[in-house]
């Protein structure tokens, strides 16, 4: 079989989850680790037995062998990089968020079509065991008719990097909404099968770190504070999204003067409802006969990360678009961002 080669850009705290993918998958071959801090290629292409290492993913453009490539990059670099790779043949596999705004995720998305390239985004949990049995529920009609969907990502004290690139809205896009939030809405929209978004209305906070040395925090799992730079973005957000099917609700924090971790999505339907931890199990409750059940499904689970990487390698080999092709994902991005104009400007924001 011959294998596509392949490039990862970007070093960080994501590139292991795609190097061990590529490494594990018999399609693959990775031939350049790039990062614009050598020592962070150098280390992983040793770990990982990667050939190649460059300081500039310009170096790549030109190698033809090269057909694939994984962005793993903070967010304001997303559309710059990946228009380039699409626009030198590439295909490209490129984290979430797709981009800062949707100004650069159309002209990702266009760079895609005017190459007949693929385009896919790093929304993993369309590849998640749970989130794909409980989109066959819905699908079959099992939950009935599904008219709320709620979630939640909230953290005690939580916020990544303060004073860093993850807080500063000119690198990020935002904050918890674009970071966290990203993840929640995809794979809600995915599971009720894309229904048609109609309004938004939301509001986004930044108050736990405005005065970012008294900000007391549990971890800072971005590295230590920087409190010389900038702190920008939102650490709450909130919203309700209505579409062509059920409403949305959300509630989101990096950080919240509540010391309890709320990581879960609830879809509700008029026969059964599901209630699923995020990144675990999930419980259906339901009744029949005048008796309330509550079901705890047992069933076996795959490497999300291994079937994200190997649904976009067979996507660019076949020149299929996949479920998390950027065709399939816009919708993410616009409601993300419906949701930062609607607080801004204090209005319910109709797409």
């Amino acid at each position: 079989m011959k294998k596509v080669k392949v490039a990862v850009i970007g070093c960080g705290t994501i590139a292991p989850s795609h190097i061990n993918a590529y490494t594990a998958n018999e399609r693959t071959e990775i031939k350049y680790l790039v990062d614009i801090r050598p020592e962070r290629a150098e280390k992983l292409a040793e770990k990982f037995n990667v050939p190649i290492t460059a300081d500039n993913f310009r170096k790549i453009l030109n190698d033809e062998e090269v057909e694939a490539v994984s962005i793993c990059t903070p967010n304001d670099t997303h559309a710059e990089i990946a228009v380039a790779c699409l626009d030198a043949g590439k295909h490209v596999l490129c984290e979430k968020p797709a981009a800062i705004n949707m100004d650069q995720v159309n002209e990702m998305k266009a760079a895609a079509d005017r190459n007949n390239r693929i385009l896919n985004i790093g929304v993993v949990n369309r590849y998640n065991t749970a989130v794909n049995r409980i989109k066959d529920m819905i699908d079959n009609g099992e939950l009935g008719k599904v008219y709320h969907v709620y979630c939640s990502f909230r953290a005690h004290r939580s916020i990544p990097g303060l004073g860093g690139p993850f807080t500063t809205k000119s690198k990020s896009g935002g904050g918890v909404l674009i970071d966290w939030g990203v993840h929640y809405l995809d794979l809600i929209f995915y599971s009720l099968g894309q229904p048609k978004i109609l309004t938004v209305s939301g509001t986004a906070h930044s108050e736990l770190a405005k005065n970012m040395k008294d900000y007391t925090y549990i971890n800072m799992w971005a590295g230590p504070p920087d409190y010389n730079g900038t702190y920008d973005v939102d650490d709450f957000v909130t919203g309700l999204i209505r579409t062509s099917g059920p409403t949305i609700s959300l509630n989101g924090a990096w950080a919240q003067n509540i010391g309890e971790e709320a990581t879960f999505v609830e879809f509700l339907g008029d026969k059964a409802g599901i209630k699923w931890q995020y990144g675990g199990d999930f419980k259906i409750y339901s009744a029949k006969d005048g008796v309330l059940y509550e079901t705890i499904p047992s069933y076996s689970k795959t490497d999300m990360f291994y079937d994200e990487i190997d649904g976009f390698i067979q996507s660019a080999m076949n020149h299929v678009k996949s479920r998390s092709n950027i065709d399939n994902v816009l919708v993410t991005s616009q409601v993300m961002e419906a949701l930062y104009t609607s607080s801004e400007k204090e209005r319910e924001v109709v797409l």
